[in-house]
Protein backbone atom coordinates (compact mmCIF):
# COMPACT_ATOMS: atom_id res chain seq x y z
CA UNK A 1 0.00 0.00 0.00
CA UNK A 2 2.99 2.48 0.82
CA UNK A 3 4.77 1.70 -2.28
CA UNK A 4 1.26 2.57 -4.72
CA UNK A 5 0.87 5.97 -2.27
CA UNK A 6 4.52 6.45 -2.97
CA UNK A 7 3.75 5.56 -6.85
CA UNK A 8 1.09 7.90 -6.56
CA UNK A 9 3.21 10.77 -5.04
CA UNK A 10 5.52 10.33 -7.81
CA UNK A 11 3.06 10.32 -10.74
CA UNK A 12 1.70 13.81 -9.11
CA UNK A 13 5.71 15.28 -8.47
CA UNK A 14 6.56 14.39 -12.58
CA UNK A 15 3.13 16.24 -13.29
CA UNK A 16 3.44 19.41 -11.46
CA UNK A 17 7.29 19.78 -12.58
CA UNK A 18 5.72 20.09 -16.06
CA UNK A 19 2.75 22.01 -15.31
CA UNK A 20 3.53 24.67 -17.65
CA UNK A 21 2.99 21.81 -20.55
CA UNK A 22 -0.19 20.68 -18.66
CA UNK A 23 -1.47 24.55 -18.43
CA UNK A 24 -1.01 25.19 -22.39
CA UNK A 25 -2.56 21.57 -23.13
CA UNK A 26 -5.42 22.75 -21.40
CA UNK A 27 -6.12 26.38 -23.19
CA UNK A 28 -5.60 25.05 -26.07
CA UNK A 29 -8.72 22.02 -25.81
CA UNK A 30 -10.77 24.49 -23.82
CA UNK A 31 -10.82 26.85 -26.31
CA UNK A 32 -11.11 24.52 -29.17
CA UNK A 33 -13.55 22.61 -27.35
CA UNK A 34 -15.48 25.97 -26.00
CA UNK A 35 -15.38 27.38 -29.37
CA UNK A 36 -17.27 24.33 -31.09
CA UNK A 37 -19.44 24.33 -28.73
CA UNK A 38 -20.27 28.09 -29.10
CA UNK A 39 -21.12 27.25 -32.48
CA UNK A 40 -23.39 24.56 -31.65
CA UNK A 41 -27.37 26.94 -32.17
CA UNK A 42 -29.51 26.32 -29.34
CA UNK A 43 -32.60 24.49 -29.64
CA UNK A 44 -35.97 25.21 -27.70
CA UNK A 45 -38.62 22.58 -27.14
CA UNK A 46 -41.88 23.27 -26.51
CA UNK A 47 -44.30 19.99 -24.74
CA UNK A 48 -48.01 19.53 -24.64
CA UNK A 49 -49.83 16.05 -23.69
CA UNK A 50 -53.33 15.97 -25.44
CA UNK A 51 -56.52 13.52 -23.47
CA UNK A 52 -58.57 12.00 -25.64
CA UNK A 53 -62.37 10.78 -24.00
CA UNK A 54 -64.64 9.38 -26.37
CA UNK A 55 -68.11 8.26 -25.19
CA UNK A 56 -69.70 4.90 -25.52
CA UNK A 57 -73.61 5.69 -25.04
CA UNK A 58 -75.03 7.36 -27.69
CA UNK A 59 -72.55 6.75 -30.40
CA UNK A 60 -72.76 3.15 -29.85
CA UNK A 61 -76.37 3.28 -30.44
CA UNK A 62 -76.37 4.32 -33.73
CA UNK A 63 -73.30 2.03 -34.77
CA UNK A 64 -70.18 4.04 -34.35
CA UNK A 65 -68.17 2.04 -31.80
CA UNK A 66 -64.77 2.62 -29.72
CA UNK A 67 -62.96 1.03 -31.86
CA UNK A 68 -64.15 2.99 -34.63
CA UNK A 69 -63.89 6.37 -33.12
CA UNK A 70 -60.10 5.20 -32.05
CA UNK A 71 -59.22 3.97 -35.91
CA UNK A 72 -60.08 7.36 -36.36
CA UNK A 73 -57.90 9.07 -34.23
CA UNK A 74 -54.98 6.94 -34.74
CA UNK A 75 -55.44 7.58 -38.86
CA UNK A 76 -55.37 11.67 -37.78
CA UNK A 77 -52.21 11.37 -35.69
CA UNK A 78 -50.20 9.42 -38.43
CA UNK A 79 -51.51 12.08 -40.87
CA UNK A 80 -50.82 15.09 -38.87
CA UNK A 81 -47.10 15.45 -39.75
CA UNK A 82 -48.27 15.35 -43.78
CA UNK A 83 -47.17 17.93 -46.06
CA UNK A 84 -49.97 19.61 -46.51
CA UNK A 85 -50.76 19.75 -42.45
CA UNK A 86 -46.89 21.17 -41.54
CA UNK A 87 -47.51 23.93 -44.54
CA UNK A 88 -50.14 24.90 -42.42
CA UNK A 89 -48.09 25.22 -39.73
CA UNK A 90 -45.79 27.27 -41.84
CA UNK A 91 -48.30 29.66 -42.73
CA UNK A 92 -49.75 29.80 -39.17
CA UNK A 93 -46.54 30.43 -37.41
CA UNK A 94 -43.62 33.14 -37.46
CA UNK A 95 -41.89 30.85 -40.34
CA UNK A 96 -43.99 32.66 -42.74
CA UNK A 97 -42.21 35.82 -41.99
CA UNK A 98 -38.99 33.59 -43.83
CA UNK A 99 -41.37 31.54 -46.02
CA UNK A 100 -42.58 33.48 -49.20
CA UNK A 101 -43.09 31.57 -52.10
CA UNK A 102 -44.84 28.26 -52.32
CA UNK A 103 -41.63 26.39 -52.83
CA UNK A 104 -39.84 27.98 -49.84
CA UNK A 105 -42.80 27.06 -47.43
CA UNK A 106 -42.27 23.62 -48.79
CA UNK A 107 -38.91 23.27 -48.39
CA UNK A 108 -39.66 24.70 -44.70
CA UNK A 109 -42.02 22.59 -43.95
CA UNK A 110 -39.82 19.40 -44.86
CA UNK A 111 -37.37 20.16 -42.75
CA UNK A 112 -40.05 20.87 -40.20
CA UNK A 113 -40.70 17.39 -40.43
CA UNK A 114 -37.49 16.17 -38.47
CA UNK A 115 -38.43 18.34 -35.25
CA UNK A 116 -41.73 17.49 -34.55
CA UNK A 117 -42.42 14.22 -33.09
CA UNK A 118 -45.99 12.72 -31.77
CA UNK A 119 -45.76 9.52 -29.01
CA UNK A 120 -48.79 7.83 -27.88
CA UNK A 121 -48.12 7.57 -24.10
CA UNK A 122 -51.23 5.55 -23.45
CA UNK A 123 -54.48 4.52 -25.38
CA UNK A 124 -55.95 8.23 -25.40
CA UNK A 125 -52.94 10.21 -24.35
CA UNK A 126 -50.77 11.91 -26.54
CA UNK A 127 -47.83 14.20 -26.58
CA UNK A 128 -46.66 16.34 -29.29
CA UNK A 129 -43.36 17.98 -28.74
CA UNK A 130 -41.46 20.45 -31.58
CA UNK A 131 -38.20 21.87 -31.10
CA UNK A 132 -36.71 24.66 -32.83
CA UNK A 133 -32.82 25.42 -33.33
CA UNK A 134 -32.97 28.44 -36.21
CA UNK A 135 -29.62 29.97 -36.34
CA UNK A 136 -30.89 32.91 -37.78
CA UNK A 137 -33.43 33.78 -34.83
CA UNK A 138 -32.74 34.20 -31.63
CA UNK A 139 -32.77 32.37 -28.23
CA UNK A 140 -36.18 33.95 -27.86
CA UNK A 141 -37.63 34.03 -31.14
CA UNK A 142 -36.66 29.76 -31.37
CA UNK A 143 -38.17 29.66 -27.93
CA UNK A 144 -41.79 31.30 -29.04
CA UNK A 145 -41.59 29.64 -32.59
CA UNK A 146 -41.44 26.08 -31.02
CA UNK A 147 -44.48 26.85 -28.60
CA UNK A 148 -45.88 28.64 -31.92
CA UNK A 149 -45.56 25.05 -33.73
CA UNK A 150 -46.89 22.75 -30.95
CA UNK A 151 -50.15 24.85 -30.80
CA UNK A 152 -50.77 25.21 -34.09
CA UNK A 153 -50.44 21.11 -34.35
CA UNK A 154 -53.24 20.97 -31.28
CA UNK A 155 -55.44 22.93 -33.27
CA UNK A 156 -54.62 21.05 -36.46
CA UNK A 157 -55.12 17.55 -34.13
CA UNK A 158 -58.42 18.86 -32.55
CA UNK A 159 -59.81 20.16 -36.36
CA UNK A 160 -59.00 17.19 -38.05
CA UNK A 161 -60.74 14.97 -35.95
CA UNK A 162 -63.55 17.09 -35.63
CA UNK A 163 -63.76 18.52 -39.50
CA UNK A 164 -62.45 14.84 -40.91
CA UNK A 165 -66.15 13.59 -39.49
CA UNK A 166 -67.68 16.54 -41.36
CA UNK A 167 -66.07 16.15 -44.48
CA UNK A 168 -66.50 12.14 -44.35
CA UNK A 169 -69.98 12.37 -44.19
CA UNK A 170 -70.87 15.47 -46.43
CA UNK A 171 -68.88 13.56 -49.45
CA UNK A 172 -70.69 10.46 -48.21
CA UNK A 173 -73.93 11.93 -48.64
CA UNK A 174 -73.26 13.46 -51.58
CA UNK A 175 -72.61 10.52 -53.37
CA UNK A 176 -75.59 8.39 -51.45
CA UNK A 177 -78.12 11.31 -52.94
CA UNK A 178 -76.70 11.34 -56.33
CA UNK A 179 -76.85 7.24 -56.24
CA UNK A 180 -80.34 7.59 -55.24
CA UNK A 181 -81.24 10.11 -57.83
CA UNK A 182 -80.38 7.26 -60.58
CA UNK A 183 -81.34 4.34 -58.68
CA UNK A 184 -85.37 6.79 -58.25
CA UNK A 185 -85.19 7.38 -61.95
CA UNK A 186 -84.64 3.77 -62.94
CA UNK A 187 -87.20 2.50 -60.28
CA UNK A 188 -89.47 4.93 -61.70
CA UNK A 189 -88.88 3.36 -65.17
CA UNK A 190 -89.27 0.52 -64.09
CA UNK A 191 -92.70 0.77 -62.63
CA UNK A 192 -93.97 2.52 -65.61
CA UNK A 193 -93.49 -0.63 -67.41
CA UNK A 194 -94.75 -2.66 -64.88
CA UNK A 195 -98.11 -0.44 -64.88
CA UNK A 196 -98.17 -0.88 -68.91
CA UNK A 197 -97.95 -4.43 -69.15
CA UNK A 198 -100.45 -5.10 -65.99
CA UNK A 199 -102.73 -2.72 -67.70
CA UNK A 200 -102.12 -4.31 -71.32
CA UNK A 201 -102.32 -7.93 -70.23
CA UNK A 202 -102.61 -8.50 -66.55
CA UNK A 203 -106.17 -6.95 -66.17
CA UNK A 204 -107.36 -9.96 -68.15
CA UNK A 205 -107.09 -11.63 -64.92
CA UNK A 206 -107.55 -10.29 -61.33
CA UNK A 207 -105.54 -10.91 -58.42
CA UNK A 208 -101.78 -10.23 -57.91
CA UNK A 209 -98.29 -12.32 -58.67
CA UNK A 210 -97.31 -13.58 -62.37
CA UNK A 211 -99.29 -14.88 -65.05
CA UNK A 212 -99.23 -18.54 -64.11
CA UNK A 213 -99.62 -17.63 -60.58
CA UNK A 214 -103.33 -15.98 -61.51
CA UNK A 215 -104.37 -18.93 -63.86
CA UNK A 216 -103.44 -21.28 -61.05
CA UNK A 217 -105.45 -19.45 -58.32
CA UNK A 218 -108.39 -18.68 -60.75
CA UNK A 219 -108.30 -22.71 -61.50
CA UNK A 220 -108.63 -23.08 -57.46
CA UNK A 221 -111.15 -20.90 -57.03
CA UNK A 222 -113.45 -22.53 -60.26
CA UNK A 223 -112.22 -26.06 -58.10
CA UNK A 224 -113.80 -24.36 -55.37
CA UNK A 225 -117.12 -22.64 -57.13
CA UNK A 226 -117.18 -26.29 -58.55
CA UNK A 227 -117.81 -27.66 -55.18
CA UNK A 228 -120.33 -25.36 -54.27
CA UNK A 229 -122.30 -25.19 -57.11
CA UNK A 230 -122.36 -29.19 -56.54
CA UNK A 231 -123.76 -28.76 -53.07
CA UNK A 232 -126.12 -25.76 -53.83
CA UNK A 233 -128.04 -28.31 -57.11
CA UNK A 234 -128.07 -31.34 -54.51
CA UNK A 235 -129.80 -29.10 -52.41
CA UNK A 236 -132.04 -27.63 -55.22
CA UNK A 237 -132.61 -31.17 -56.03
CA UNK A 238 -133.79 -32.25 -52.61
CA UNK A 239 -136.59 -29.16 -51.98
CA UNK A 240 -137.54 -29.72 -55.67
CA UNK A 241 -138.50 -33.43 -54.33
CA UNK A 242 -139.78 -32.01 -51.07
CA UNK A 243 -141.95 -29.43 -52.89
CA UNK A 244 -143.54 -32.06 -55.42
CA UNK A 245 -145.19 -34.18 -52.18
CA UNK A 246 -146.04 -31.18 -50.85
CA UNK A 247 -149.84 -29.79 -51.78
CA UNK A 248 -149.96 -25.81 -52.42
CA UNK A 249 -153.47 -25.61 -50.12
CA UNK A 250 -155.09 -27.66 -46.67
CA UNK A 251 -158.61 -28.73 -46.62
CA UNK A 252 -160.96 -29.20 -44.15
CA UNK A 253 -163.85 -31.77 -44.21
CA UNK A 254 -167.64 -31.10 -44.22
CA UNK A 255 -170.66 -31.12 -41.84
CA UNK A 256 -173.08 -34.07 -42.49
CA UNK A 257 -176.75 -32.57 -43.17
CA UNK A 258 -179.95 -33.96 -43.22
CA UNK A 259 -180.25 -35.15 -47.50
CA UNK A 260 -180.22 -37.46 -50.18
CA UNK A 261 -177.82 -40.07 -50.14
CA UNK A 262 -176.12 -38.86 -53.17
CA UNK A 263 -175.49 -36.20 -51.71
CA UNK A 264 -173.58 -38.30 -49.35
CA UNK A 265 -171.61 -40.29 -51.83
CA UNK A 266 -170.35 -36.98 -53.19
CA UNK A 267 -168.87 -35.82 -50.29
CA UNK A 268 -166.96 -38.73 -49.68
CA UNK A 269 -165.80 -38.50 -53.09
CA UNK A 270 -164.70 -35.10 -52.24
CA UNK A 271 -162.70 -36.26 -49.55
CA UNK A 272 -161.09 -38.36 -51.45
CA UNK A 273 -159.97 -36.35 -54.12
CA UNK A 274 -158.71 -34.10 -51.69
CA UNK A 275 -156.44 -36.94 -50.05
CA UNK A 276 -154.96 -37.45 -53.61
CA UNK A 277 -154.32 -33.89 -53.71
CA UNK A 278 -152.08 -34.38 -50.61
CA UNK A 279 -150.38 -37.47 -52.00
CA UNK A 280 -151.93 -40.15 -50.40
CA UNK A 281 -152.15 -43.28 -51.93
CA UNK A 282 -154.76 -45.75 -52.19
CA UNK A 283 -153.25 -47.69 -49.51
CA UNK A 284 -153.53 -44.75 -46.93
CA UNK A 285 -155.40 -45.65 -44.24
CA UNK A 286 -157.92 -43.06 -44.19
CA UNK A 287 -158.41 -43.11 -48.16
CA UNK A 288 -159.47 -47.41 -47.33
CA UNK A 289 -161.63 -45.66 -44.84
CA UNK A 290 -162.98 -43.41 -47.13
CA UNK A 291 -163.43 -45.70 -49.59
CA UNK A 292 -164.99 -48.22 -47.75
CA UNK A 293 -167.24 -45.33 -46.38
CA UNK A 294 -168.06 -44.93 -50.02
CA UNK A 295 -168.79 -48.79 -50.62
CA UNK A 296 -171.88 -48.78 -47.70
CA UNK A 297 -173.18 -45.38 -48.59
CA UNK A 298 -176.30 -46.19 -50.98
CA UNK A 299 -176.67 -44.47 -54.48
CA UNK A 300 -180.01 -42.72 -55.37
CA UNK A 301 -182.00 -39.15 -54.89
CA UNK A 302 -183.15 -40.17 -51.23
CA UNK A 303 -181.22 -40.54 -48.47
CA UNK A 304 -180.96 -39.69 -45.12
CA UNK A 305 -178.53 -36.63 -44.80
CA UNK A 306 -176.31 -34.16 -46.19
CA UNK A 307 -172.10 -33.20 -46.14
CA UNK A 308 -171.41 -29.37 -46.29
CA UNK A 309 -168.81 -28.48 -48.50
CA UNK A 310 -165.01 -28.39 -46.54
CA UNK A 311 -162.82 -24.84 -46.53
CA UNK A 312 -158.90 -24.63 -48.39
CA UNK A 313 -156.28 -22.61 -46.56
CA UNK A 314 -152.50 -22.35 -47.85
CA UNK A 315 -150.20 -24.75 -47.33
CA UNK A 316 -147.44 -22.80 -44.91
CA UNK A 317 -144.99 -26.21 -45.71
CA UNK A 318 -145.02 -25.43 -49.37
CA UNK A 319 -144.63 -21.72 -49.13
CA UNK A 320 -141.39 -22.28 -46.89
CA UNK A 321 -139.83 -24.87 -49.55
CA UNK A 322 -141.15 -22.69 -52.31
CA UNK A 323 -138.84 -19.67 -50.65
CA UNK A 324 -136.23 -22.13 -49.77
CA UNK A 325 -136.25 -23.25 -53.70
CA UNK A 326 -135.71 -19.74 -54.85
CA UNK A 327 -132.96 -19.29 -52.89
CA UNK A 328 -131.07 -22.13 -53.92
CA UNK A 329 -131.89 -21.26 -57.35
CA UNK A 330 -130.42 -18.27 -56.96
CA UNK A 331 -127.55 -19.10 -55.67
CA UNK A 332 -126.56 -22.02 -58.24
CA UNK A 333 -127.10 -19.38 -60.52
CA UNK A 334 -124.57 -16.79 -59.30
CA UNK A 335 -122.37 -19.38 -58.71
CA UNK A 336 -122.53 -20.23 -62.16
CA UNK A 337 -122.44 -17.65 -63.69
CA UNK A 338 -118.70 -16.75 -61.81
CA UNK A 339 -117.68 -19.85 -62.77
CA UNK A 340 -118.39 -18.79 -66.46
CA UNK A 341 -117.01 -15.42 -65.97
CA UNK A 342 -113.50 -16.28 -64.36
CA UNK A 343 -113.38 -19.19 -67.35
CA UNK A 344 -113.86 -16.39 -69.57
CA UNK A 345 -110.60 -14.55 -68.22
CA UNK A 346 -108.56 -17.48 -68.12
CA UNK A 347 -109.75 -18.13 -71.68
CA UNK A 348 -108.55 -14.45 -72.56
CA UNK A 349 -105.10 -14.60 -71.13
CA UNK A 350 -104.35 -17.84 -72.57
CA UNK A 351 -105.35 -16.61 -75.47
CA UNK A 352 -103.26 -13.86 -75.37
CA UNK A 353 -100.75 -15.73 -73.93
CA UNK A 354 -101.32 -17.87 -77.44
CA UNK A 355 -100.64 -14.50 -79.38
CA UNK A 356 -97.85 -13.23 -77.31
CA UNK A 357 -95.89 -16.60 -76.32
CA UNK A 358 -93.27 -14.13 -74.82
CA UNK A 359 -95.96 -12.36 -72.52
CA UNK A 360 -94.66 -14.52 -68.96
CA UNK A 361 -90.74 -14.09 -69.70
CA UNK A 362 -91.47 -10.55 -70.28
CA UNK A 363 -93.34 -10.13 -66.68
CA UNK A 364 -90.60 -12.14 -65.17
CA UNK A 365 -88.11 -9.73 -66.18
CA UNK A 366 -90.12 -6.86 -65.15
CA UNK A 367 -91.22 -8.14 -62.08
CA UNK A 368 -87.18 -9.02 -61.26
CA UNK A 369 -86.03 -5.88 -62.70
CA UNK A 370 -88.05 -4.26 -59.96
CA UNK A 371 -87.52 -6.27 -57.29
CA UNK A 372 -83.34 -5.38 -57.17
CA UNK A 373 -84.24 -1.68 -57.93
CA UNK A 374 -86.32 -1.59 -55.35
CA UNK A 375 -84.08 -3.52 -52.73
CA UNK A 376 -81.19 -1.40 -53.65
CA UNK A 377 -83.20 1.71 -53.90
CA UNK A 378 -84.17 1.26 -49.85
CA UNK A 379 -81.28 0.06 -48.86
CA UNK A 380 -79.26 3.19 -50.23
CA UNK A 381 -82.55 4.60 -48.62
CA UNK A 382 -81.23 3.47 -44.97
CA UNK A 383 -78.23 4.04 -45.64
CA UNK A 384 -78.33 7.62 -46.29
CA UNK A 385 -80.65 7.84 -43.01
CA UNK A 386 -77.65 5.61 -41.07
CA UNK A 387 -74.87 8.14 -42.15
CA UNK A 388 -77.10 11.49 -41.78
CA UNK A 389 -77.57 9.68 -37.88
CA UNK A 390 -73.88 9.28 -37.41
CA UNK A 391 -73.04 12.84 -38.71
CA UNK A 392 -75.44 14.44 -36.61
CA UNK A 393 -73.92 12.28 -33.46
CA UNK A 394 -70.27 13.50 -34.36
CA UNK A 395 -70.95 16.48 -35.15
CA UNK A 396 -73.50 17.63 -32.13
CA UNK A 397 -72.69 15.66 -29.67
CA UNK A 398 -69.67 15.19 -27.43
CA UNK A 399 -68.74 12.13 -29.17
CA UNK A 400 -64.91 12.86 -29.01
CA UNK A 401 -63.87 15.37 -26.55
CA UNK A 402 -60.13 16.51 -26.32
CA UNK A 403 -58.60 17.78 -23.25
CA UNK A 404 -55.03 19.48 -23.46
CA UNK A 405 -53.86 18.09 -19.94
CA UNK A 406 -50.45 20.40 -20.38
CA UNK A 407 -50.56 23.10 -22.55
CA UNK A 408 -47.61 24.33 -25.31
CA UNK A 409 -45.06 25.12 -22.38
CA UNK A 410 -42.96 28.23 -22.69
CA UNK A 411 -38.95 26.62 -23.04
CA UNK A 412 -37.23 28.77 -20.73
CA UNK A 413 -33.73 26.57 -20.90
CA UNK A 414 -32.47 24.97 -24.65
CA UNK A 415 -32.96 21.24 -24.32
CA UNK A 416 -29.96 21.09 -26.55
CA UNK A 417 -27.34 21.92 -25.99
CA UNK A 418 -26.62 21.51 -22.38
CA UNK A 419 -23.93 24.11 -22.55
CA UNK A 420 -23.34 24.66 -18.86
CA UNK A 421 -22.44 20.76 -18.70
CA UNK A 422 -20.08 20.36 -22.00
CA UNK A 423 -18.26 23.70 -21.17
CA UNK A 424 -17.37 22.03 -17.82
CA UNK A 425 -16.21 18.70 -19.48
CA UNK A 426 -14.21 20.51 -22.18
CA UNK A 427 -12.56 22.00 -18.61
CA UNK A 428 -12.06 18.68 -16.91
CA UNK A 429 -10.70 17.19 -20.41
CA UNK A 430 -8.13 19.83 -20.97
CA UNK A 431 -6.98 19.54 -17.78
CA UNK A 432 -6.91 15.95 -17.99
CA UNK A 433 -5.36 15.67 -21.09
CA UNK A 434 -2.64 18.20 -20.22
CA UNK A 435 -1.89 16.08 -17.37
CA UNK A 436 -1.87 12.40 -19.56
CA UNK A 437 0.48 14.46 -21.67
CA UNK A 438 2.78 15.65 -18.80
CA UNK A 439 2.69 11.97 -17.31
CA UNK A 440 3.55 10.81 -20.44
CA UNK A 441 6.67 12.89 -20.92
CA UNK A 442 7.64 12.47 -17.13
CA UNK A 443 7.65 7.93 -18.28
CA UNK A 444 9.88 9.00 -21.19
CA UNK A 445 12.68 10.86 -19.40
CA UNK A 446 14.91 7.97 -17.29
CA UNK A 447 15.05 10.75 -13.81
CA UNK A 448 14.33 9.47 -10.24
CA UNK A 449 12.79 11.16 -8.19
CA UNK A 450 13.80 9.22 -5.31
CA UNK A 451 16.64 7.10 -3.70
CA UNK A 452 14.86 3.89 -3.71
CA UNK A 453 13.65 4.13 -6.99
CA UNK A 454 17.09 4.50 -8.28
CA UNK A 455 18.40 1.79 -6.80
CA UNK A 456 15.79 -0.69 -7.91
CA UNK A 457 16.34 0.49 -11.62
CA UNK A 458 20.22 -0.09 -10.82
CA UNK A 459 20.32 -3.06 -8.67
CA UNK A 460 23.09 -0.76 -6.66
CA UNK A 461 23.05 -0.18 -3.36
CA UNK A 462 22.44 4.24 -3.10
CA UNK A 463 24.66 4.95 0.12
CA UNK A 464 22.39 8.52 0.32
CA UNK A 465 20.72 11.40 -1.15
CA UNK A 466 21.97 15.56 -1.25
CA UNK A 467 18.92 17.58 -1.50
CA UNK A 468 18.18 20.53 -3.74
CA UNK A 469 19.89 23.84 -2.75
CA UNK A 470 18.05 26.66 -4.53
CA UNK A 471 19.80 29.84 -4.75
CA UNK A 472 17.75 33.09 -3.18
CA UNK A 473 17.88 34.49 -6.50
CA UNK A 474 15.94 31.06 -7.76
CA UNK A 475 13.69 31.15 -5.08
CA UNK A 476 12.35 34.57 -6.08
CA UNK A 477 12.61 33.30 -9.79
CA UNK A 478 10.43 30.33 -9.47
CA UNK A 479 7.86 32.45 -6.88
CA UNK A 480 7.18 34.90 -9.86
CA UNK A 481 6.52 31.42 -12.44
CA UNK A 482 4.26 30.17 -9.86
CA UNK A 483 2.65 33.34 -9.68
CA UNK A 484 2.74 33.47 -13.45
CA UNK A 485 1.13 29.71 -13.28
CA UNK A 486 -1.56 30.40 -10.72
CA UNK A 487 -2.28 33.59 -13.09
CA UNK A 488 -2.80 31.68 -15.98
CA UNK A 489 -4.43 28.75 -14.56
CA UNK A 490 -7.15 31.82 -13.22
CA UNK A 491 -7.20 32.95 -16.08
CA UNK A 492 -8.99 29.84 -17.67
CA UNK A 493 -11.25 29.66 -14.90
CA UNK A 494 -12.39 33.09 -15.15
CA UNK A 495 -12.99 31.92 -19.23
CA UNK A 496 -15.34 29.60 -17.81
CA UNK A 497 -17.13 31.15 -15.64
CA UNK A 498 -17.56 34.03 -18.27
CA UNK A 499 -19.21 31.94 -20.32
CA UNK A 500 -21.71 30.12 -17.50
CA UNK A 501 -22.43 33.60 -16.81
CA UNK A 502 -23.28 34.75 -20.66
CA UNK A 503 -25.26 31.31 -21.10
CA UNK A 504 -27.62 32.05 -18.06
CA UNK A 505 -27.91 35.59 -18.74
CA UNK A 506 -28.85 34.33 -22.66
CA UNK A 507 -31.26 32.16 -21.04
CA UNK A 508 -33.00 35.23 -18.22
CA UNK A 509 -33.22 36.94 -21.59
CA UNK A 510 -35.66 34.09 -23.41
CA UNK A 511 -38.00 34.03 -20.03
Amino acid sequence: MNGLYDELLVALHGVWLRRWLVLGVGWGIALAGWAVIGLIPNRYESVARILIQTQSLLPDKVGITSQDRQQGIESVRQTLTSTVNLQQVVRGTDLAQRAKTDKEVADTATGLAKNIKIVSQQDNLFEISASSGDTGLSDAANARLSRQIVQKLIDLFVDGNLAGGRIETGQTLKFLNAQLDIRGKQLADAEAKRQEFSQKYMALLPGAGSISDRIDAARTEISRIDSDLSAAQSGLAAVNGQLASTPAATRTSGVMSAGSAGDGRAAIQAQISDGQARGWTNQHPDMVALRSQLARTPTGSGGAGRMSPGTSTPNPMYVSLRSMQAEKQAVAGALASRKAQIQGQINSVLAAQAANPEMAAQQTELDRNYTVLKSQYDKMLNDREDVKLRGQVQTQTDSVKFSVIDPPSAPRVPAAPNRPLLLTLVLLVGIGAGAGVAFAMGQLRKTYATAPRLASASGLPVLGSIGEVIPLSEKTERIRKLKLFAGAGAALAVVYAIQLIVEFVQRSMVA
